[in-house]
């Protein structure tokens, strides 16, 4: 039986944010990250990391957080109720960048791990984690490159790992009450074990490594595209949809609430402008209707 290293997770974790935000500080080239270390009372704490008002990023937060506690939250038992009574730690980081541009995309990652324990029986374990795009103004190409460096990253893990993860990044970050999709997807799981703790500890490391591969040359291609005022609104407008899915429906917000997480760290990831307008129907052949009528459903890329 593979031996869990929770410290090795941890190690990987903190370096993972630490490089992120160094990358995504020089692809800005003006703003640089402000820190606030945080401690949780039932036990634990983190790193959020939060850049504002740059030259390319609107805003950028990059968090890691370990929290660890003797009772699972609810909404970890109610996914999985063979954890009730076991004591759990949970590390992770996760990311959101919200571009200045409206043509350059909004994008969210995250990677995770969980441990619950009991004395006397075998830890239960898993990882979690993704990546996912949200382009307001969408450029196929770009979608393309992103989907592709998503099937490089699974490709070493099994055949269908990448058709697996995909299907679930469309199905988890849906909005029914919209019926569209929040953007164009990329990777997505969770509860991830079965392979084993070294194989799957590699392939969180391959998916958070990749990340700025996805992204960043799609910042660097769109974020100098001049704009109006037209582009701003409908992006701010767009924006909505984001908050309404990590309030609604997103399970790391729910977890991090329930679990008596840092709230700022937590809602880090709601975008700093943001506005609704009732009944908005984009113009028929606009570039505003070509995302809802060519991205905002699942597609094969």
């Amino acid at each position: 039986m593979q031996e869990v290293s929770k410290q090795a997770v941890k190690a990987f974790l903190l370096e993972l944010q630490d490089r992120i935000c160094q990358a995504l500080e020089q692809q800005d080239g003006e703003a640089i990250f402000e820190q606030d270390h945080w401690e949780r009372e039932q036990g634990g704490g983190g790193r959020s990391r939060v850049l504002r008002q740059g030259r390319v990023f609107e805003q950028a937060g990059v968090n890691f957080s370990h929290v660890f506690g003797t009772e699972m939250p609810a909404s970890a038992t109610a996914h999985r109720p063979e954890l009730a009574g076991r004591s759990f730690e949970a590390m992770g980081v996760s990311l959101v960048i919200h571009p200045n541009n409206p043509y350059a995309p909004t994008s969210h990652a995250n990677v995770r791990f969980f441990i619950a324990e009991k004395e006397g029986e075998a830890p239960v374990w898993w990882f979690g984690g993704g990546f996912d795009l949200t382009p307001f103004y969408p450029f196929a190409e770009d979608c393309q490159h992103w989907h592709d460096t998503a099937k490089a990253i699974c490709a070493p893990y099994g055949d269908d790992v990448y058709q697996q993860h995909k299907e679930w990044c469309d199905r988890y970050f849906y909005l029914p009450h919209r019926n569209e999709t929040r953007g164009v997807g990329g990777l997505f799981f969770d509860d991830l074990n079965d392979w084993g703790f070294e194989k799957c500890f590699s392939y969180i490391k391959a998916v958070g490594n990749g990340y700025l591969d996805a992204y960043l040359p799609i910042v660097e291609k769109r974020h100098p595209t001049p704009y109006g005022e037209r582009e701003r609104e409908f992006q701010l407008y767009r924006r909505g949809r984001y908050v309404e899915f990590n309030l609604v429906y997103d399970r790391g917000t729910l977890f991090g609430l329930q679990s008596g997480g840092r709230t700022e760290s937590i809602l880090m990831s709601m975008p700093p402008l943001v506005r609704w307008e009732y009944g908005y129907q984009p113009e028929p052949g606009s570039a505003e209707a070509d995302l809802y009528d060519n991205y905002l459903h699942p597609r094969d890329w």
